[in-house]
């Protein structure tokens, strides 16, 4: 030892060492409509992020929501939530789940109604990308795989870096309606709605299972619960027309299309490399490319990865291929 030279720390040297700085999650969301502020919610309940950040033009909407969000945060997995309509909250954010939508006018068709979103979209993506370079983008305004493509076409980001909640809601009301029907725990089907997030959108019949009986060979449970042809297509229309049902008695979708995106978060932010159906840009998926749609991929840091191969029936290809060209003829309205 160095004469002179004590290498006994004192009780103050300890107390004055610096901790260090621990990197934390940070989740924004933009827009504090009913959707993003339920997600907000949805995440901060189930702990998915340290930091969310709330981003909306409108001020005192934002602020009102997150001061609201914030005093239950005692009864909440530890976090800080902050809101404001100035997009620099959004800054350094791991995750960017958009919200945000025109709002339909009286006499405004659908087409009107998702040219001017895919509008908004172009307006606010790239102060975001500026603000947050190395976030992973996620779309949830509908229509949701036009509004993707638009996106990238319009960020310039990487298509794993900005995807879309695809048929996440939809395959989560494809299980409950099984698992309703079957009397399954709906934790144990494992089933995948494909293609658009719409009306063109179907259900992999062929590749579906409850617990490890696949689905087409399920014959019920004492009798009960035969999941017959008849039986699938009317699940099937109630998947589509589900979405319909709630917006005309309630305005709106917002709790289980808010978990749904949480979902997707937690899979992001804990690189689960998680089986998800989300809307990405495909490149020869099963001959189908130029397009976003929803097909199951691996969701994890890095944003969307591999899509998986999943064998499919004739019909259903064709059905998926029918759902690409539909988007498509959609996204040539815009001239994208």
């Amino acid at each position: 030892m160095s004469e002179g030279i004590s290498t006994v720390e004192t009780d103050e040297e300890v107390l004055a060492a610096p901790s260090p700085t621990r990197r934390t999650s940070k989740l924004s969301i933009v827009g504090a409509g009913a959707v993003g502020a339920t997600m907000a919610y949805a995440a901060l309940m189930r702990g998915a992020a340290r930091t969310v950040a709330l981003y909306d033009i409108n001020r005192a909407k934002v602020e009102a929501e997150a001061l609201d969000l914030g005093h239950g945060i005692q009864f909440m997995p530890m976090a800080e939530i902050e809101g404001s309509d100035d997009i620099a909250v959004c800054a350094d954010s791991d995750v960017v789940v958009i919200t945000a939508g025109a709002k339909q006018k009286p006499g405004q068709t659908r087409l009107d109604l998702a040219e001017a979103t895919v509008s908004l979209i172009g307006k606010i993506l790239p102060p975001l990308v500026e603000v947050a370079p190395d976030a992973v983008y996620v779309m949830v305004t509908n229509p949701v795989d036009v509004v993707t493509y638009a996106a990238l076409k319009m960020s310039g980001l990487p298509s794993s870096q900005l995807f879309g909640s695809g048929t996440v809601l939809d395959s989560s009301r494809l299980r409950y309606l099984i698992a309703r029907h079957t009397g399954v725990a709906v934790q144990n089907v494992h089933a995948y709605v494909a293609g658009e997030h719409g009306d063109s959108e179907l259900p992999l019949w062929s590749s579906a299972s409850i617990g490890a009986v696949p689905l087409l060979e399920w014959n019920g449970i004492g009798g009960r619960g035969a999941l017959t042809h008849e039986v699938r297509e009317q699940i099937a229309r109630e998947v589509v027309e589900s979405a319909y049902r709630i917006i005309a008695g309630k305005g709106a979708t917002n709790y289980a299309v808010a978990l749904a995106g949480s979902r997707i978060i937690e899979a992001v932010l804990k690189d689960e490399q998680r089986v998800l159906p989300v809307s990405s840009l495909l490149e020869d998926y099963h001959g189908i490319s130029g397009v976003c749609l929803s097909v199951p991929a691996l969701v994890g840091r890095a944003g969307v990865g591999d899509r998986l191969q999943v064998p499919m029936s004739a019909d259903e290809l064709a059905g998926l291929r029918r759902s690409a060209e539909a988007i498509k003829a959609v996204a040539r309205r815009f001239g994208l």
